[in-house]
C-alpha cells in the first residue's frame, strides 16, 4: 500500500494537467494510464485531425492559386506521405505529454489499468494499491458506435484508427455529420476521396443553422454529398467495400437507396470511458451519459473529483484543461471553486470555420424577452477580399442594454477570431468595449470591431441625432 496525496486515473490533457500542476505544487502525486499518453487528444483526436485538415487546406490552395494570378499544376498527393506528416505532428509533442516528462516533475507514473477497491483505494492490474486523500477520474470518452444493423460484421474506420490509414480512401462513407464527421469528409475530400456524409438528423445540428449553412454550401460545393434525416438500415461488405441502405427518416422499405464505397468511417458522437473503474466500490455514482459531478466537480463520493469528457458534459481538450485547475484549486489548496459554463467556446475546424461562445440566437430569445442580433459579412472586411475568403460572417447577441450573450463566427480563421469574445462574455463587458477598441487595418479582427458598432447604428443615424447636430451648428 502506497499513501499519496493525489492520485489520477487517466493521462490525457485534464489528468496531465491535474497531475503536472499537482506535483509541482509539492503534492505527491500518482497517475494510471492504461493506453499511451496525451489520451485522446494527442493520439487520435485534435493533433492528427488538425494535421490531416492543414493537409488538405495545403492542396486546396495549390488548386485554387489562379485566383491569386499564379499557375500552378494539380497537386500530385501521396497519402502515405501525408500519413507520415500526420504521425510526425504526433510525435512532436509526444515528448511533452511522455512519461519521462512527468517522472521528471516528480509524478510517479504506473502505466496500468486502475479500479476502486473502496472508497479511499484503488488497485493496479499487478496488485499496486494506491491511497490517497484525494482522486481524480480523468478517463475521458471513445466513439460511440451506433447500433446499426450489420456494422459490427464490417470493418470500419473510428477517430482512433482512421490516422493509421496510408491509403486514400476511394469512396469514403461517414456516418455522422457532427464536426468530427465533417472536418474528416473535407480533409479527405481535399486529399482526393469521393465523400459521402451520412446525418441521420441534422448536420451540424448543435450550431446555429444560419452559419451551418455556410459549411454545408461549401462542402457541397467541393463536391461532398451531404444527406441528412436518414434511417440507416444496414450495413453490408460490398465487394471490397461496404454498402450502406438508408432511407429517409420516417420512408418506408420501398424509398431505400444503397450507397457503395471503399470505406466507411463511424463518427457518431463520443461514450465516457467508465468500464473497468469499478465505480461502486467508491460509492461513485454514474450514468451511461457519465460520473455526476457537483459545480466543484466533486463526485457523490466528496474526496473523488471527475473532470473532462468522463463527465459527459462539454466533451472538449479545453474544457478537460479548465477542469484541472478547478480541482486544483479544490484539492489542493481547498478553495471552493466552482465552474462556469458561460463563455464555453466550441470550434468545428472545417474550412471555413464554425466557432462559438455563448447563448446562440435561439437559446437567448428562449430566456430573455428582448435581444439585439448584430452582423458582419467577411466580405465588408479588406484583409478578406484580398485573401479571396470572403465567405462567412460574425454573428452576435447581446440584451437591449449591450450586454453581450453570445457570438458565433463562420469564416477564415473563425476560431482565432472569437477569443475576444470568449473574454468579453466571461468579464461580462458590454458591446462597447469591443466598439470602442483600436483595431489594427488591414485585419480580420475589424469583422468583430463593425460587428460591435451596428449595435450603436440605429441610434448614431437616426432623425433625433441628425436634429441635435443641426441645433448644436446653429451655435456656431
Amino acid at each position: 500500500m502506497e499513501k499519496v496525496d493525489i492520485c489520477v486515473i487517466g493521462g490525457g490533457s485534464g489528468g496531465l494537467g491535474v497531475a503536472a500542476g499537482a506535483s509541482q505544487m509539492g503534492a505527491a502525486t500518482v497517475l494510471f494510464e492504461r493506453a499511451k499518453m496525451g489520451g485522446d487528444c494527442l493520439n487520435y483526436g485534435c493533433v492528427p485531425s488538425k494535421a490531416l485538415l492543414a493537409a488538405g487546406r495545403a492542396a486546396s490552395a495549390h488548386r485554387h492559386a489562379g485566383a491569386f494570378g499564379l499557375r500552378a499544376a494539380p497537386p500530385e498527393i501521396s497519402f502515405s506521405a501525408v500519413h507520415d506528416h500526420v504521425h510526425g505532428v504526433i510525435a512532436g509533442i509526444a515528448p511533452h505529454d511522455s512519461v519521462e516528462r512527468f517522472e521528471g516533475l516528480g509524478v510517479r507514473v504506473i502505466t496500468q489499468a486502475a479500479h476502486f477497491v473502496g472508497p479511499g483505494q484503488v488497485e493496479a492490474a499487478d496488485g499496486t494499491r494506491i491511497a490517497a486523500r484525494r482522486f481524480v477520474i480523468a478517463t475521458g470518452s471513445a466513439p460511440a458506435i451506433p447500433p446499426i444493423a450489420g456494422l459490427d460484421s464490417v470493418p470500419y474506420f473510428t477517430n482512433e484508427t482512421i490516422f493509421d490509414s496510408a491509403t486514400c480512401p476511394d469512396h469514403l462513407i461517414v456516418i455522422g455529420g457532427g464536426p468530427i464527421g465533417l472536418e474528416m469528409a473535407q480533409a479527405h475530400r481535399r486529399l482526393g476521396a469521393r465523400v459521402t456524409v451520412l446525418e441521420m438528423f441534422t448536420v451540424l445540428g448543435k450550431d446555429d443553422p444560419e452559419l451551418a449553412e455556410i459549411v454545408k454550401i461549401r462542402l457541397r460545393g467541393e463536391g461532398i454529398e451531404l444527406l441528412e434525416g436518414l434511417a440507416i438500415k444496414r450495413v453490408e461488405t460490398a465487394g471490397d467495400g461496404v454498402s450502406v441502405t438508408i432511407s429517409p427518416a420516417g420512408g418506408d422499405d420501398g424509398d431505400e437507396r444503397v450507397i457503395t464505397g471503399s470505406h466507411l468511417l463511424v463518427a457518431a458522437g463520443r461514450r465516457p470511458n467508465l468500464s473497468g473503474l469499478d465505480l461502486e466500490a467508491a460509492d461513485i455514482a454514474y450514468s451511461p451519459h457519465g460520473i455526476e459531478v457537483d459545480a466543484r466537480l466533486r463526485t457523490t463520493n466528496k474526496k473523488t473529483f471527475a473532470i473532462g469528457d468522463v463527465t459527459g458534459g462539454f466533451q472538449f481538450t479545453h474544457m478537460a484543461g479548465y477542469h484541472a485547475g478547478i480541482v486544483i484549486r479544490n484539492a489542493l489548496f481547498r478553495i471552493p471553486a466552482k465552474v462556469d459554463y458561460r463563455a464555453v467556446p466550441w470550434v468545428t475546424y472545417t474550412d471555413p470555420e464554425l466557432a462559438n461562445v455563448g447563448l446562440s440566437e435561439a437559446a437567448a430569445r428562449e430566456k430573455h424577452d428582448q435581444i439585439r442580433v448584430l452582423r458582419w459579412p467577411f466580405a465588408e472586411n479588406d484583409r478578406a477580399q484580398a485573401e479571396h475568403a470572403t465567405d462567412g460572417f460574425v454573428k452576435v447577441i447581446t440584451d437591449p442594454r449591450g450586454r453581450i450573450l453570445g457570438a458565433a463566427i463562420v469564416g477564415i480563421h473563425a476560431g482565432e477570431l472569437l477569443q475576444p469574445w470568449i473574454l468579453a462574455i466571461s468579464q461580462n463587458l458590454k458591446i462597447g468595449a469591443m466598439a470602442g477598441l483600436i483595431a489594427p487595418y488591414p485585419t480580420l479582427g475589424e469583422v468583430n470591431k463593425r460587428a460591435a458598432g451596428s449595435f450603436y447604428i440605429p441610434k448614431l443615424f437616426s432623425a433625433r441625432t441628425r436634429r441635435i447636430v443641426r441645433l448644436l451648428a446653429k451655435l456656431g
